[in-house]
């Protein structure tokens, strides 16, 4: 095996630098320069965005959507903020991966969504908020880290809320109760805290007991749909009797009301006509006691089967009857 000679520093003598064009590399400092401060004097901004020029630190200007030209070498900044596009937070869950079939993380964030009622029941609250960025001044500069602010707004609101109804209120009638309420009040704080936000709405997504605790809240929620079964089966019957015997009692009333009426029209009938025919008496007695004796001995001759009829004031010969005949004289 060959052996490599030992470095000789003799070789040192031979040596020369290669040769730099300070020409060149000035040109092309100069290029990169002139490329930059080009590049640096003109910006875009989105048709959903705004800019904000920040000269030396300090707010000079807000842009429009387009095209733009500020001071280059970093003399002016620009923010740019979404300030027509919806912005959501989550709390309580994460979504994966957003489209027409939403996918969420498996991960639980109980530390956002554990929260205690007033009653002292514990439930896992999941919800969305939606707003935009209305003044982006007041989104940048007025408050440090708005977004976090912002969230931390959210998780103790909807603490506030939900801590002044009970479970059944937030797990069932009151969730749109709670949503509208807590939209106001995260509304009101933003406004103080100048951040900046428009709160659009407040969506609960998903309101559920803790998994340990599941088991006796179902059992609880069966007992009560039973009882309101039982209210609704007796108040089903209630309306089938009740009405019932109110009809026939207010059609026995009014039955009991058309006798008594029939019975004091008759009777005033009765008493109005003696009193004519009294009347009719006390103008000719003699006629009326002789109209109302025929009358009287017409309607009882008529009942009368076999009839034999004799003067009273007959004398002398024996009245002769013929028996074997129908009729009689």
């Amino acid at each position: 095996m060959d052996q490599k000679p030992p470095f000789d520093f003799k070789d040192f003598k031979d040596f020369k630098p290669p040769k730099i064009n300070i020409k060149a590399i000035s040109s092309a400092i100069g290029v990169i320069l002139i490329l930059g401060f080009v590049f640096s004097l003109w910006f875009t901004i989105e048709p959903e965005e705004v800019g904000v020029v920040l000269r030396f630190g300090e707010y000079t200007r807000t842009v429009n959507p387009g095209l733009n030209f500020k001071l280059p070498f970093g003399i002016e900044q620009v923010y740019k903020v979404p300030v027509e596009r919806q912005l959501k937070l989550e709390f309580g869950f994460r979504s994966a991966s957003p489209g027409v079939r939403t996918t969420y993380s498996t991960t639980k964030y109980r530390e956002e969504s554990l929260m205690l009622t007033g009653d002292l029941n514990a439930a896992e609250v999941e919800w969305i908020v939606q707003f935009r960025i209305n003044d982006p001044y007041k989104f940048l500069f007025r408050v440090r880290n708005a977004e976090q602010t912002f969230r931390d707004i959210n998780e103790a609101v909807m603490r506030g809320v939900v801590g002044d109804r009970t479970v059944d209120e937030v797990l069932t009638v009151g969730r749109q109760e709670v949503a509208s309420t807590v939209t106001v009040m995260l509304q009101e704080l933003c406004d103080q805290y100048e951040l900046g936000m428009k709160v659009d709405q407040v969506v609960l997504q998903d309101v559920n007991p803790p998994e340990l605790v599941k088991p006796a809240f179902n059992e609880v929620n069966e007992a009560q749909q039973e009882r309101e079964k039982l209210i609704n089966q007796a108040k089903s019957e209630y309306n089938k009797i009740i009405p019932k015997a109110k009809g026939e009692a207010a059609r026995t009333i009014e039955e009991a009301k058309g006798y008594a009426l029939e019975r004091v029209n008759k009777a005033k009938g009765e008493a109005a006509r003696f009193n004519a025919v009294f009347e009719e008496y006390s103008k000719a007695k003699d006629v009326t006691r002789q109209r109302i004796y025929l009358e009287t001995m017409n309607d009882i001759m008529q009942k009368v089967g076999r009839k034999l009829i004799t003067d009273e004031e007959a004398t002398g010969i024996l009245p002769l009857f013929q028996f074997d005949t129908g009729g009689a004289k």
